[in-house]
């Protein structure tokens, strides 16, 4: 990720349709968003962030994230969305996933990757089981959507796991 990756990002944030299934924050000014992008912190271990871009031209679409990791877990927590609603469905999502997947397993060396996502959320749902993921749990009414309460699935993957 880039600062000048700042404005799509607030564009993205901004938009109703892009962040329906996602945990809402406080709104945020275009300042401040390109305040945060200026001080990215560089990758690590415990949190690394990747910019998903199209593979003609590089657009960027969308970003994965994976945190919270450390080497006595070896496990992570998975975030990852398409912003541009254009490229939804295009296979970018799956891509992405495998893609981050890979690199925990064999770069960050772990063994277990986790993510959380709306019950509702049936497109998602598919694109991880597609991968390899599997459900775990349910923490019931745990996302406060519009106007209503939402399930939250807690799925994982194992490293050998991936297809």
């Amino acid at each position: 990720m880039e600062p000048e990756d700042a404005d799509t990002f607030w564009r993205w944030n901004n938009d109703p349709d892009v962040v329906h299934w996602l945990q809402a924050d406080y709104p945020e000014s275009l300042a401040a968003t390109r305040r945060r992008f200026a001080d990215l912190k560089p990758n690590s271990y415990s949190h690394a962030l990747f910019a998903i871009e199209t593979i003609t031209g590089g657009k960027l679409i969308g970003c994965t994230t994976l945190r919270d990791a450390t080497p006595e877990t070896a496990r992570a927590e998975l975030d990852i969305y398409i912003g541009e609603k254009d490229q939804w469905g295009s296979g970018y999502g799956t891509d992405a996933l495998r893609t981050v997947c890979r690199y925990g397993f064999d770069a960050m060396r772990l063994h277990s990757i986790a993510l959380w996502v709306v019950a509702e959320n049936e497109a998602a749902i598919h694109v991880y089981q597609k991968v390899g993921f599997r459900v775990d749990g349910r923490h019931r009414d745990a996302h406060r959507g519009v106007g209503r309460w939402h399930d939250l699935i807690l799925m994982s993957l194992l490293e050998g796991e991936l297809t």
